[in-house]
């Protein structure tokens, strides 16, 4: 399964990191362990269905422990009924 996660938090960070609530989440995805990639409106990550709809609430809890008043995550999902779907490598490796 592959997911797609954007987090807008209000506000986007603090006066000292302007992006720290953004910062919060990435480190909760790469603390899964799971393969992802950062890109610059999300992240995309793949992992088995339970581990991908696990992380993606962590990642909007990490936002707001992280002192965010609010959050608004906005996400993508895609599988396979018969499989864990495509891959990031199987749809965008062509154009790399």
């Amino acid at each position: 399964m592959i997911a797609e996660i954007q987090v807008l938090p209000r506000p986007l960070g603090t006066a000292e990191s302007r992006y720290a609530h953004v910062d919060a989440a990435i480190a909760a995805i790469t603390a899964s362990g799971l393969s992802y990639e950062v890109g610059a409106m999300g992240t995309t990550f793949e992992g088995t269905p339970d581990q991908v709809w696990a992380l993606l609430r962590t990642v909007h809890e990490a936002t707001l422990a992280a002192g965010a008043d609010g959050c608004l995550s906005v996400i993508k999902v895609s599988a396979g009924a018969e499989d864990d779907g495509p891959s990031v490598q199987d749809l965008v490796g062509k154009h790399r």
